[in-house]
């Protein structure tokens, strides 16, 4: 079942499903990419490629953060595709951002004039391994497909994306923790470099759960640690950085 919801960004709604509505890293993963949380962020006016872009929520969120940025969402699942355009369309953001249905890793194929074409890349893919014998794997619904890599893995998002960017051009990605060995030698062997890494922990004191990453193509290494930032209050409800981030 659809629902229509309020991002909370000046009136820019979604349309999703019932069992899989965006969370806080897609908030999260737009303002770090953006700049706002301490990273070195998109400038406004860049064309953006979001992969593995579900509802469509991050590129609509960029859109709003980057005014004039264009963008171009892709997803693997026709109906999560069919339902963004709709949300762009009522949104009335068609001019500026356009959706594409494909595998991440058939990009470079399927449209070779969108190689190098893209200043920045920004990525929430699925953050868990498929897992052959696990409830789910051998029929996957599409809350299995977006939250597993049932058809890329991240080595292959990792290479989309530095197929797209510009040399110089940024990745920017939100995962998990446990994934940094995979996340890292995925950049690298794809040639982009990571540069700017920020843990994002459910209160203060806790471990972190989430990780902000941004990579650089065709730069030289050295990663730098940003400050962690706290999604709640001790005694729950958000923190104020997350409430600023959220424009609330």
């Amino acid at each position: 079942m659809e629902r229509t919801d309020d991002t909370g960004f000046s009136g820019i709604r979604v349309i999703q499903t019932e069992k899989a509505g965006y969370g806080v890293d897609a908030v999260l993963l737009a303002a770090f990419a953006s700049g706002e949380t301490g990273a070195g962020g998109v400038a406004k006016g860049s064309r953006i490629a979001d992969l593995g872009t579900g509802s469509g929520v991050v590129a609509f969120i960029l859109r709003h953060k980057l005014g004039g940025a264009r963008v171009t969402g892709v997803d693997v699942q026709p109906d999560a595709v069919e339902r963004a355009r709709r949300a762009c369309a009522m949104n009335g953001l068609e001019e500026d951002i356009d959706f594409i249905c494909s595998d991440v890793k058939d990009m470079a194929q399927r449209d070779p004039s969108l190689a190098a074409g893209f200043d920045a890349v920004v990525s929430n893919p699925p953050y868990f391994r498929r897992t052959p014998d696990e409830p789910g794997a051998s029929q996957p619904d599409a809350r299995y497909t977006a939250r597993h890599e049932t058809t890329a893995d991240f080595g292959d998002f990792a290479k989309t994306a530095a197929s797209l960017l510009r040399d110089g051009g940024s990745f920017y990605l939100v995962h998990r923790p446990d994934r940094l060995a995979d996340i890292i030698c995925g950049m690298r062997a794809a040639g982009i470099e990571p540069k700017e890494m920020q843990p994002v922990v459910p209160s203060a004191g806790k471990s972190a759960n989430i990780v902000l990453i941004r990579g650089v193509k065709g730069a030289g290494p050295e990663l730098r640690m940003l400050p962690e930032i706290a999604v709640h209050e001790e005694g729950g409800g958000y923190t104020p950085g997350i409430l600023r981030i959220y424009e609330r």
